[in-house]
């Protein structure tokens, strides 16, 4: 490894901070230089390093809807006072890898935008590099998941939804595909039998297909495939049995969604922001990327600002309460801590991730902090470990899609900062 990469893969990148994006210069100039420039056609947004200022200028680049946080004040989060801050930055712990590291050190070894930690419910720490600010939302994208499926399952909880019921029940259209026989729940913890690869590495993998018809990827010329989101769930054939193991897939979420706008005619951005947004008082209006017949990506295209990804990290560590308010339902809370069948888990070879399970779309760790997380591709992470009184909000944009790159830091990082706040 030579000084300034990083090696990943067998593939050497520039590493975090000679890849901070104001060293680069994306998109500055009237107009940018073009080897400057940061274009959805092209697919550059998505190229490393260029992805490090992409992230947080999503808007700018594909279509969007508002999840607005509604007209009323911030809710308080307190304030850093730097009393924490020497210690945490020097805080040591032995990789997964058994590497010696520090804690300010690993935040570029990850890529890092942005990293808040709130500990009994007070913000104790927290960073911004790169594009990042606190006023701007980040791509979460997977994290949206775990947001969409606890609003379906506080809704099962409601009796809106009925997690037994058939996916065609509530969506016909679902006949002679993988899902004609699939039940809610198990959509909401993937264990479904369907004919789609999520491995981000294949260039030819379905998940670009799902990308394309929602038009998050560009198209190329003479594209004749779906031209939505609802078309390409509609092709999807199965492949294996329903129930038996979990399989990560992002279309799964995208069905979910698509039921649940269906039986309540409910958008899934206004959702978001009159169940969640206005009254936690986020602080910032988030943005959901939209398909061609603007309905809003729940498998991953959510965006919100940092701050506000802790309020709701914050706001699952409390059971569901907010203010003297319960905003979800505490048992729909308790449910996803619970986790699922982590022999289910353990089929789909996750190596890093032993004695974890999947519920509702959260990854659940089953360990003595009994922590759970909510997780997106290039490092984003929301992390919650109750025992410890403790949430871990972070944006990252790394050169590898895959957690399993970036998780032989963060798993032990987050343990160890655990341990030192819990602790000390």
């Amino acid at each position: 490894m030579d000084s300034g990469t990083l090696r990943f893969d067998g593939i050497d990148y520039p590493d975090g901070r000679s890849s901070d994006p104001r060293r680069h210069g994306w998109m500055e100039g009237a107009p940018p230089p073009s080897e400057r420039q940061v274009r959805f056609a092209d697919e550059s947004f998505l190229a490393f390093p260029q992805m490090r200022w992409s992230l947080s200028h999503m808007r700018e680049l594909v279509p969007t809807v508002n999840v607005w946080r509604g007209p009323g004040p911030a809710s308080d989060l307190g304030t850093p006072t730097g009393a924490h801050d020497a210690a945490i930055d020097g805080l040591a712990f032995t990789d997964l890898q058994g590497r010696e590291r520090r804690w300010d050190e690993s935040l570029h070894d990850t890529y890092t935008d942005g990293i808040v930690v709130l500990h009994r419910g007070r913000r104790v720490y927290e960073r911004y590099f790169g594009a990042l600010q606190p006023h701007l939302p980040h791509a979460c994208f997977s994290i949206t998941k775990s947001y969409a499926a606890t609003l379906c399952a506080t809704l099962v909880h409601e009796g809106v939804l009925d997690e037994s019921q058939r996916v065609p029940h509530w969506l016909p259209e679902m006949k002679g595909t993988a899902y004609e026989d699939a039940t809610l729940r198990q959509l909401l913890d993937m264990q479904i039998g369907v004919a789609y690869s999520e491995l981000y590495a294949d260039p030819q993998a379905q998940i670009w297909d799902y990308a394309r018809a929602g038009g998050v990827r560009p198209r190329p010329a003479g594209y004749s495939g779906a031209g939505n989101f609802y078309e390409y769930l509609q092709t999807l054939q199965p492949e294996g049995r329903h129930g038996e193991a979990f399989a990560y897939k992002t279309v799964n979420t995208e069905l979910m969604a698509w039921i649940m706008k269906r039986v309540t005619g409910v958008s899934l951005a206004q959702m978001l922001s009159e169940r969640l947004w206005s009254p936690l008082g986020c602080e910032e209006d988030g943005y959901l990327s939209v398909d061609p017949i603007c309905v809003p990506m729940g498998g991953g295209g959510l965006s919100a600002s940092l701050r506000d990804l802790a309020r709701f990290g914050e706001l699952m560590l409390r059971g569901g309460a907010w203010q003297r308010r319960q905003l979800l339902p505490e048992a729909v809370v308790a449910d996803i801590r619970r986790g699922s069948d982590p022999a289910k888990f353990a089929q789909a070879g996750y190596t890093l991730l032993a004695g974890y399970s999947y519920r509702s779309m959260w990854w659940v760790s089953h360990n003595a902090l009994d922590a759970f997380e909510a997780r997106g591709i290039h490092g984003q992470r929301l992390y919650v470990a109750p025992k410890a009184d403790l949430v871990v909000a972070r944006f990252a944009s790394h050169p590898v899609a895959a957690s399993a790159a970036n998780d032989p830091i963060t798993l032990p990082a987050f343990l160890a900062l655990a341990r030192l706040l819990h602790h000390g």
